[in-house]
């Protein structure tokens, strides 16, 4: 019956159930509703509607019982079985949704609207083609997961490019739970439709793939138990027939060892114990396995070898300086544990930690060190380090139990006092496993690490002879107890003068050799070094210029080899067409005298740069805008300047209210970079006097301090790097604290001569210098 577009079909509310258009399937019924409606379905056009039940446990379903969208299908078959059951066979035509449910003559009828099956609305053409591409790829999977999968019904799948026709191919034969498939029916939308599937197909690849993970294993596990024990049961026998086991006689080898290893007596008898257990047991158990494993590795640590080191100190200063320029910090203190070692060698617990950026050296000079001592060199990695067995090992009763890193270290190194290097120790992390941090507290103590006790070998081993050095990048995420164990040597970042004499006499002899070449066939100019330095790198340490001067070698041997030059030399001129485009430019600075233009001096990671500062005075209400990416300190500061720059206007002809006239907009280039710190207190107080005043500001002057209400200059950091950039910007004075004046003595000896430093007090000593005189 139809009206007004809604046609009154029999209904039948099926459980567990979800039918589709153009899917011929066969199901059961056996509620007397059920039956009805099929009886009543036949004696007319054949036409039923099946609808799911949202809740398969409910007999007589209510409206509200059911999903609003189903599928209007035609009864092709039906066979009652002797047990009172209906069998019917449908094909499904198209998609409707109830309008009314209501009950007639015993049975569900429903008023429905049809609805298309599909809608391509909206649907990108690319992706719907990448959604098809992916489900025959996971579907294909899921073809090898799913046993006895027709072939031929995987290659309709595989061929089918039709997205509808994919669609119906794989959803009706694809075993989903009931609200997926009727999620399915009702969506429309062809490519989200699609996606619906891919998500549903995903799902069930991973569940298939973990089924199978477990089959195997447990298959795997059957058949191994089954070899082992077979074997098992023929060494039996074999050793039986021949009447030898060696189990015996191994046991009394290791207590042999033990003996002469003249150990205390705790751990002789210790290790004495486990050998005798090997007595009482097959050669051929579980146990014996671990009893072996575990005396191999008691037995090759070196409890009484030691190296014998040198103490002589000129020679290693010889060494330190050839394998590293400069840091005299750190190897003034390596050179004083020597001497110290020399006139007492019996005094433990040095530890230091080497701090500094990545690419500086901290983990070479080690190795330097070692050197220099004579000592053997280990080198144990901390970074990602998680788990407190990586320190102490694991109970040697655990299966696949070992060591942790010290004691494997102190094994491989086969000398009791060796120089261990723990790397990235600022990288430990910790988790629900334990906290390697706190393992190390006992590894660094010299108290306490005469007695160290790993898991796995159960025994006090003495690390009090070990000569332990730290690197770190940074200190922050180092614990307080640990690092109250070490001493701090802080390594900066390397200055331009130390890169260029790096490059020079290390790192560019280290890539000939690596690449084959002579000195004669490439030559790397002064200038070319300095450019490479200064437009191609960008870093504290020296890692990318050792990759850019590799670059280098690999270009000359290319051009040596194939014939086009003999010697291949770099000059300032010819360096950018191997290299290419500078990557770097020179820091900006102001070229010339200019009012409210000053040379200002920061630190970064990477080394110090010029930043100039730029003050425009403008009429308006007095307001004050800072801007390029200034920090809060910064923003305090330009505060600072406006309320001095009050104190002194009548001084410099500046207009007493001009806060009230005048709206101020301090800059600091670059925009996009954070900035911030107290050391542009000066700058920012100059550039305002000079903007205010009209008086411009000396271009060959730069100047970094940090100031006061009552136009005090206080101390500021990285004065080293600061004064290098001033330098490399051929600025030839640099106006820094007075309380700075200690700090000269680090600052490089070129930057030194070529600059003239003036020492302030106050702010009236900077603006005098800064200021162009009348």
């Amino acid at each position: 019956m139809e009206k007004n577009n809604e046609i009154i079909f029999p209904a039948v509310a099926m459980r567990g159930i979800v039918c589709f258009p153009r899917f011929v399937m066969h199901f059961d019924v056996a509620r007397e509703i059920s039956i009805n409606a099929v009886k009543e379905s036949v004696k007319g056009d054949r036409f039923i509607f099946l609808t799911a039940q949202k809740d398969s446990y409910v007999d007589e379903p209510q409206e509200n019982d059911l999903y609003q969208i189903g599928v209007v299908a035609e009864i092709r078959q039906t066979l009652k079985t002797p047990d009172n059951v209906v069998r019917v066979l449908v094909e499904g035509l198209y998609r409707a949704k109830i309008k009314k449910v209501f009950m007639e003559d015993g049975m569900i009828k429903c008023s429905v609207k049809k609805l298309p099956d599909y809608s391509r609305a909206k649907s990108d053409p690319v992706e719907l083609e990448a959604i098809i591409r992916s489900l025959k790829t996971v579907f294909e999977r899921y073809s090898e997961l799913v046993p006895k999968m027709p072939r031929e019904h995987v290659n309709a799948v595989l061929s089918q490019n039709d997205p509808c026709k994919l669609f119906e191919n794989i959803a009706y034969n694809l075993n989903l739970e009931v609200e997926d498939k009727q999620m399915l029916l009702e969506e429309s939308n062809v490519l989200t439709k699609l996606g619906m599937l891919f998500a549903n197909l995903v799902h069930e690849v991973e569940i298939l793939e973990v089924e199978k993970e477990i089959h195997d294993e447990v298959r795997s596990n059957l058949d191994r138990n089954q070899r082992d024990y077979y074997l098992r049961e023929q060494m039996r026998v074999i050793s039986a027939q021949l009447g030898d086991d060696d189990s015996q006689d191994e046991a009394y080898e290791y207590i042999d060892k033990i003996y002469e290893l003249n150990l205390s007596e705790e751990i002789s008898a210790k290790l004495i114990k486990e050998a005798e257990r090997l007595l009482k047991m097959p050669s051929s158990s579980q146990e014996s396995f671990v009893i072996r494993n575990y005396l191999d590795t008691v037995l090759e640590l070196p409890w009484n070898k030691k190296t014998k080191t040198k103490v002589d100190v000129k020679k290693a200063a010889k060494i330190l300086d050839k394998d590293h320029y400069g840091m005299k910090k750190v190897k003034e203190r390596i050179l004083e544990s020597i001497a110290v070692h020399a006139m007492m060698p019996e005094v433990t617990g040095q530890i230091l930690c080497l701090v500094g950026p990545p690419g500086v050296g901290k983990t070479s000079i080690g190795r330097s060190v070692a050197k220099a001592l004579g000592r053997e060199y280990v080198r144990v990695s901390l970074g990602g380090v998680r788990d407190e067995s990586d320190i102490r090992g694991h109970r040697k009763t655990y299966v696949g139990a070992m060591p942790g890193r010290i004691i494997t270290a102190m094994k491989n190194v086969k000398t009791s006092n060796p120089l261990i290097l723990f790397d990235e120790i600022d990288k430990m992390g910790n988790d629900y496993k334990g906290d390697p941090a706190s393992a190390m507290l006992e590894v660094l103590d010299g108290e306490q690490n005469k007695e160290f006790r790993d898991h796995y070998i159960e025994l006090p081993f003495d690390l009090s002879k070990v000569m332990f050095i730290t690197t770190a990048n940074t200190t922050d995420t180092i614990p307080k107890p640990l690092l109250d164990r070490m001493e701090l040597i802080e390594l900066s970042s390397y200055t331009r003068e130390e890169k260029f004499h790096i490059a020079k006499n290390h790192l560019i002899p280290k890539q000939l050799k690596k690449h084959g070449l002579k000195a004669s066939q490439m030559k790397i100019n002064d200038t070319a070094i300095y450019d490479v330095i200064d437009y191609y790198t960008k870093e504290a340490g020296v890692r990318n210029l050792e990759r850019t001067i590799a670059s280098l070698c690999r270009k000359a041997a290319k051009e040596i080899v194939s014939g086009d030059s003999v010697k291949v030399s770099y000059s300032k001129k010819n360096l950018e067409s191997y290299l290419g485009t500078k990557k770097y430019l020179d820091d900006e600075k102001s070229g010339k005298d200019e009012v409210g233009v000053v040379n200002g001096l920061a630190w970064t990671s990477v080394g110090g740069v010029l930043m100039p500062l730029e003050v425009l005075v403008l009429d308006g209400k007095g307001e004050i805008e800072t801007t390029g990416s200034l920090g809060d300190v910064m923003k305090e500061s330009a505060k600072l300047a406006v309320t001095y720059t009050r104190s002194v206007a009548s001084k410099y002809n500046i207009p007493e209210d001009f806060y009230k006239t005048k709206d101020i907009h301090i800059h600091a280039p670059e925009g996009a970079v954070p900035k911030d710190g107290p050391s542009a207190g000066v700058t920012m107080t100059t550039a305002l006097v000079s903007a205010l005043s009209g008086i411009p500001v000396r271009s060959d002057v730069a100047m970094t301090g940090e100031i006061t209400l009552h136009g005090k200059v206080l101390p500021i950091g990285g004065l080293r790097e600061k004064t290098m950039a001033a330098y490399k910007a051929d600025i030839s004075t640099v106006i820094i604290p007075n309380a700075n004046k200690g700090d000269l003595d680090e600052v490089d000896d070129a930057v030194k001569a070529a600059t003239e430093f003036i020492l302030a007090s106050r702010l009236e000593d900077v603006l005098d210098n800064a200021l162009v005189k009348n």
